[in-house]
């Protein structure tokens, strides 16, 4: 997911404490846990983006450096991804709702039928580049129309996802947009990721079940993080950790010719992020921050298990 606009305002926002609905609970007594409990989602968006994205992915998996990943549909590697869901059953895969495709020589269109869904489009045919251009212009019975596409395309393609989340933070734009967002959560009996947001956007939360879950905190590298402190802010982060539910997003790949291509002019989120992500993931000294600091890794299949 590039979270490119909604990055640097998740540095200045407040996210939900327990569950939105005021449930009598926290979500760490609800999964069973010490209201004390660290539980932290390491999450890996981005799948099928590129062959590059998906192996580093696949392996951060396998190591279980990562315990959660979502998938782009519209993008050309799903079938590979469809393929690695069928050999791990138990990988927690969700669904990378995708309104946006913002690389400059690498483009995306939507699932559904173009003339189902005009609105989503730029000038060239292609999904919106930018979060903000596409909120202002996505018509949301459209946004609707692709996303519910998007799912149904990846059932049919043999993944059976475990939550629903969005590509750059698109479907948090508008509350038009995060009311279909919640309303196709709610149809499939998925989890997805919903945040406290300021302002008119507030409003956001009332559109949540009383089963619904709303993370603690939310943490993603952005681009004041120097390349050289990279590891020292993953770190940081992990020591850091109050209880509750945390979400850390990161970009897995290897910084190679396909990935460089895909990502060219892009080093926000590009090929050198990425492998920076991968490397420190499945490093030793994360792994043993982890342990030192009793987190409690958990996927959003858990979670999967409370809003049904």
């Amino acid at each position: 997911m590039q979270y490119r606009m909604l990055a640097a305002a998740v540095l200045f926002l407040a996210f939900a404490t327990g569950n939105a609905c005021a449930q009598n609970k926290t979500v760490a007594e609800r999964l069973g846990y010490s209201p004390a409990a660290k539980l932290l989602i390491i999450h890996a968006d981005d799948l099928s983006v590129a062959h590059s994205v998906d192996t580093a992915s696949f392996d951060a998996l396998d190591k279980k450096a990562v315990t959660s990943a979502s998938i782009m549909v519209p993008c050309a590697w799903l079938t590979e991804v469809a393929s690695y869901a069928k050999d791990h059953p138990d990988a927690d895969l969700g669904l990378h709702l995708t309104l946006t495709s913002e690389w400059k020589t690498y483009r995306w269109g939507p699932m559904e039928s173009k003339d189902k869904v005009p609105s989503l489009l730029d000038s060239a045919g292609y999904l919106w580049p930018e979060s903000p251009t596409a909120a202002s212009h996505i018509k949301p019975e459209e946004a609707e129309r692709e996303i519910r596409a998007q799912i149904e395309h990846a059932i049919a393609a043999g993944i059976r996802p475990t939550h629903l989340d969005s590509h750059m933070g698109t479907l948090f734009n508008t509350p038009e947009l995060f009311a279909v967002f919640a309303k196709v959560a709610h149809d499939y009996h998925l989890p997805f990721l919903a945040l406290r947001l300021p302002g008119e956007l507030s409003k956001l939360l009332s559109l949540l079940s009383d089963k619904d879950v709303v993370v603690d905190s939310f943490i993603i590298a952005n681009p004041s993080v120097h390349a050289g402190e990279w590891e020292d802010f993953y770190v940081s982060a992990v020591r850091d950790l109050k209880p509750g539910l945390t979400e850390m997003v990161v970009h897995l790949g290897h910084d190679d010719a396909e990935l460089q291509a895909v990502t060219v002019d892009h080093p926000d989120y590009g090929a050198a992020w990425r492998h920076r992500d991968y490397e420190v993931m499945t490093s030793p000294k994360f792994k043993k921050a982890l342990l030192e600091n009793n987190v409690i890794l958990i996927k959003w299949k858990d979670l999967k298990k409370l809003v049904n």
